[in-house]
């Protein structure tokens, strides 16, 4: 295809771009009036051919390639040669069929996640240029795995930057309703309803470390979702394990969780976080916070990084001597240094001294673009508090 819209930096722009990264800002482009998500080839100035890009003229990254061939066909054979080498980088990485199986620009596909939970795909566009092509994506997915269910989550806050509407619903099957295994146990799943996709994959190599310290613990898991934290430490021997979060419906889908997988001494508690903490007196071996992202733009980035600090110290009062806190965050706009500092500033105030034993991020599932990282979003730290 060789008639698509030319789509030109303006003189002097476009470094990252020229240095490997696949985005091209709104202030770097000349501007012009297509439909949001439209294929366009992307040049320089200069005339230098970047290649194949979706553009959306409303969004703040206007330009984000797809292909370095700028009449490349993006249709279902394109997309499946995509998802067959980011299959194959899964399975060389020791993942098996239920993970992250397509983490957006790392995988080259800007603006497209798909989780794999067995027969159940579940796909977010979270870009104009990813939710017009959703049938050539869709038509790929079957032909490569042969899934069950397709699922579209379209209720992400990319989405509404992009002016995209919300829309959950399936692409393809009659029946989503699914599970998730890890660390031996089984969880059900309902990718059309709750968070995210139904699962957090970039905290499983975090519930193994917090896992692995569980034998004997007593464990508080705080904005637990439907569990994974707190069922993975009770299966691997825990004293009791506390849940708390404010949605009756994840906790339902945890204690059956616990009861289908056999798991005693578990104990929920609905209700908004901060208030039931700041209630609490009995101390806890492990305590996790990994709360929804405090910080959701930039202009809430302060404000999200003192919600930390403040639930840092509420926490931080809850460890028992020579015990754990884990502390997570999901944030895009509070970045690791001002985040960790901030966790350390909670846990001053909580009058515990601490060791930061292991700092972390996303699973390999979740790999980062070389050229993109503030894409890391999720980052963690385990704190030995004395």
């Amino acid at each position: 295809m060789t008639d698509r819209p030319v789509l030109t930096l303006r003189p002097g722009q476009g470094r990252r771009l020229r240095a490997g990264a696949p985005w091209a800002f709104s202030n770097e482009v000349i501007g012009q009036a297509l439909p949001p998500g439209s294929l366009v080839s992307l040049r320089g100035d200069d005339g230098a051919r970047f290649g194949t890009a979706i553009y959306n003229p409303h969004s703040l990254i206007a330009a984000r390639l797809l292909d370095r061939d700028p009449a490349a066909s993006i249709d279902t054979a394109w997309f499946r040669a995509r998802f067959a080498a980011a299959a194959a980088l899964r399975a060389r990485m020791g993942f098996g069929r239920f993970c992250r199986l397509v983490h957006a620009e790392a995988d080259v596909l800007p603006g497209l996640v798909v989780d794999r939970y067995d027969d159940v795909l579940v796909v977010q566009a979270n870009t104009a240029g990813m939710d017009a092509l959703l049938e050539p994506i869709t038509a790929a997915l079957l032909a490569e795995f042969s899934p069950r269910a397709v699922v579209a989550r379209g209720d992400s806050a990319a989405r509404r930057l992009e002016g995209l509407a919300e829309d959950v619903r399936l692409l393809h099957g009659t029946d989503a309703a699914g599970v998730v295994e890890e660390g031996g146990l089984r969880f059900p799943l309902d990718p059309l309803a709750g968070q995210k996709t139904g699962w957090f994959f970039d905290q499983r190599a975090n519930r193994d470390l917090v896992s692995g310290l569980a034998a004997g613990a007593r464990v508080l898991d705080v904005f637990c979702h439907t569990g994974g934290f707190g069922l993975r430490a009770a299966a691997a021997g825990a004293a009791s394990v506390t849940l708390i979060d404010s949605s009756a419906p994840a906790l339902a889908q945890a204690e059956a969780a616990a009861s289908a997988n056999g798991l005693a001494g578990v104990v929920a508690q609905r209700g908004d976080a901060f208030d039931l903490l700041a209630g609490m007196t009995e101390r806890y071996d492990i305590v996790v916070c990994d709360p929804p992202a405090f910080a959701r733009s930039r202009k809430d980035a302060e404000a999200g990084l003192r919600a930390y600090a403040r639930l840092a110290r509420l926490a931080a009062a809850l460890v028992a001597p020579g015990g754990f806190l884990f502390m997570a965050s999901c944030s895009h706009h509070a970045p690791l240094e001002p985040w960790a500092a901030r966790v350390a500033e909670g846990i001053w105030r909580a009058r515990r001294r601490g060791r930061i034993v292991a700092t972390t991020g996303a699973g390999a599932d979740h790999p980062v673009h070389p050229a993109l990282p503030e894409t890391a979003y999720l980052k963690a730290q385990l704190i030995a508090l004395d």
